[in-house]
């Protein structure tokens, strides 16, 4: 780990500081998406399940966000599109600029639009957001998770399918960034609640397991 690993900011009244953050603190992650990220009283988060288990390994993390529940703080919205989040992704990078990112996004479109092109653009002018104040962050980029409300949500395996051509993309252009596969092995009709959507219990523990595998031998860099 880097003595300046991490820039943090202070607003003064006519400017903004950046203050570098000595060597020892934890890396910092920041969960950004919608209901699925933030969570809800119906339907089981993946960082139920994530966070615990980070804890149990002792894995020095620090979840950071604007939001906070009984688990963890976050940058989860409910009812937000990929758009939505575009339009909150500066400004909440900009308070909270995390070591990693994991994004979690694509679903409150509709099929009938042909939401793919889209999202694919809002997810990268996302990421470019976040490089542009940070260009060290890691990028966690999921592909979405299965639904069967259907057929609103029948356009996620396209999308699925170019948010792994965009990580290839920005591969190539030397962006930290690598594609989580949240739809792999993720069966709506056991993994989540009855809106056919949100996670349950064995949901979350999948989409949970999906990050885990990703971030610990890139928490073990650190």
């Amino acid at each position: 780990m880097s003595q300046f690993r991490k820039i943090l900011y202070v607003v003064i009244p006519w400017m903004m500081i950046h203050i570098t953050a000595l060597a020892g603190e934890p890396p910092t992650i920041l969960a950004f998406g919608d209901s699925i990220t933030q969570g809800g009283e119906t339907f089981v988060c993946y960082r139920q399940v994530l966070v615990p288990e980070l804890e149990k390994r002792e894995v020095a993390v620090q979840f950071i966000g604007p939001r906070k529940d009984s688990t963890s703080a976050h940058a989860g919205y409910g009812g937000n599109s990929t758009h939505d989040l575009l339009g909150m992704a500066k400004d909440i990078y900009t308070r909270f600029p995390a070591d990693f990112v994991l994004i979690h996004s694509g679903h409150n479109s509709f099929s009938k639009d042909k939401p793919v092109p889209g999202i694919i653009r809002d997810t990268e002018a996302i990421i470019d957001t976040m490089r542009k104040i940070n260009p060290e962050v890691t990028i966690l980029l999921a592909q979405a998770i299965p639904a069967g409300k259907l057929p609103k949500y029948s356009y996620i395996p396209e999308l699925n399918k170019e948010l792994a051509s965009l990580t290839e993309r920005l591969i190539q252009k030397g962006d930290k960034i690598i594609l989580v596969n949240q739809a792999d092995g993720f069966d709506w009709k056991t993994d989540t609640i009855n809106d056919k959507v949100h996670p349950n219990a064995s949901g979350a523990k999948k989409m949970a397991a999906r990050w885990m595998e990703t971030l610990l031998p890139l928490l073990e860099k650190k």
